[in-house]
């Protein structure tokens, strides 16, 4: 992107937003960042496991840098991701399996994953590939739970708009792999994880839950947030909380030899962002990479922010943000929190002159539908009421998606296959007179 960069009309604008979008994924793809992390061969076996939307890419960017610099160097294992983003790898497995809901297919690749590396020796090196999505990917149901309990329980989080933190920490502490477990198995092998982060904080046990990272939180802990939620607790996922005792701790003498390396997190996503737009001669103002709450009502809250910087500067200004919103449902329409999120903008902006903004997941899949995300500028509220659509119909049933295809400002790019949430950007342009 050129220095002092002129937006001229309205596709120049998107076309940049767009493009601002693409160098912010790129910053934060495992293909650019694991080549030169890789730990050094053991002098026994090396094991792959792994699980999340970017565990596909980030398997294969090991295993290709791997083959250059360890080209006779044993190299086995698996990972899984989500349906559709695959790679194609030589020596590393690659499975797919069902986000957001937990399926059967990722529990079985859970299963094959602790009997990959049980019975390994200290002379051993587990490398674990682990993303934001493992958590639903990889499910194992603690003993005596069945998938049908931890699903049924993980739909009620995301209906009543829980935060990525308590929903891991209730299925980490109903799993039979995660919150260290998965070390737990594979020691006295070493185990180096390698995380690219999509919760606010980038805290490496939380993404994911933890596989094979121990934290500090307990069963109590998950039995209290399903009962502060007044979600329906079976009795047996009752029983099995107030009486599980079997997560392994931080200073469990098995994980001296562990090492975690956090390769991506949003902030590194928005600071390529924010290197291009000042390289364009704009004004950067950076809300936060962790940002957290009701999707709509940060859109809101973003959409007075600008509004209120529009008289500030004199030339374009930049406003960025990270982080995992969230979205209570209360209607049956389509849509995730980022088009939500920008729903709300929109609803806020009433189309107001020389603002544009965008939203997007940067895993490329905004909820469950096939966009990463939406834009807009002030021609679409014009569009929205020559065409008879409301925001506030659209919001009330949760129907962000529709409202945005309607108009086509939809953006689509596929699975990107890295993953640190949410990026949104609201450029404002300064008053013409």
């Amino acid at each position: 992107m050129s220095a002092n960069v002129s937006f001229a009309d309205r596709d120049t604008v998107r076309d940049w937003l767009t493009r601002l979008a693409y160098t912010a994924i790129a910053a934060v793809h495992p293909a650019n960042l694991l080549p030169d992390q890789l730990p050094e061969p053991p002098r026994g076996r090396t094991v792959v496991v792994g699980a999340g939307k970017a565990a596909a890419a980030m398997a294969k960017a090991l295993e290709d840098a791997w083959r250059m610099k360890n080209p006779q160097a044993e190299l086995s294992g698996l990972v899984v991701t989500r349906y559709g983003h695959g790679e194609a790898c030589q020596r590393i497995e690659v499975l797919e399996a069902s986000h957001p809901m937990p399926d059967e297919l990722g529990e079985r690749a859970a299963k094959r994953m602790l009997e990959a590396v049980r019975e390994l020796t200290e002379d051993d090196l587990v490398i674990s590939l682990i993303s934001g999505g493992g958590s639903a990917l990889m499910t194992l149901p603690a003993q005596g739970l069945t998938l049908a309990q931890k699903q049924a329980l993980s739909k009620e989080l995301l209906r009543c708009g829980a935060p990525i933190s308590e929903i891991n920490t209730v299925r980490r502490h109903l799993s039979a792999i995660k919150g260290g477990r998965l070390a737990a198995s594979a020691h006295p092998a070493r185990v180096v994880t390698y995380l690219i982060s999509d919760v606010p904080g980038d805290e490496p046990t939380l993404i994911a839950s933890g596989p094979t990272l121990p934290d500090d939180s307990t069963p109590s802990d998950a039995l209290a947030i399903l009962e502060a939620r007044g979600i329906e607790i079976p009795e047996e996922v009752r029983r099995h909380l107030e009486n599980d005792d079997s997560a392994p701790h931080r200073d469990d003498a098995g994980f001296a030899r562990d090492e975690a390396v956090v390769l991506a997190r949003a902030a590194d996503a928005l600071e390529a962002a924010r290197h291009e737009a000042e390289a364009a001669g704009m004004e950067v103002r950076l809300l936060g990479d962790d940002l957290e709450g009701e999707a709509r009502e940060l859109g809101g809250e973003h959409a007075a922010m600008a509004l209120a910087a529009r008289d500030e500067f004199r030339r374009p200004l930049l406003i960025l943000s990270g982080g995992e919103t969230s979205v209570t449902v209360r209607g049956n329409g389509r849509g995730g929190r980022n088009v939500e999120y920008l729903l709300g903008v929109f609803a806020a902006l009433e189309g107001v002159a020389g603002i544009h903004a965008l939203a997007i997941d940067t895993d490329g899949i905004d909820g469950s539908e096939d966009n990463a995300g939406a834009l807009i500028g002030p021609d679409t509220w014009q569009r929205a009421q020559e065409s008879q659509l409301s925001a506030t119909d659209y919001l009330a049933r949760n129907d962000a998606y529709s409202f945005f295809e309607a108009l086509d400002e939809l953006i689509v790019t596929g699975p990107t296959r890295t993953n640190v949430n949410d990026f949104r950007a609201i450029l404002v342009l300064p008053r013409t007179s």
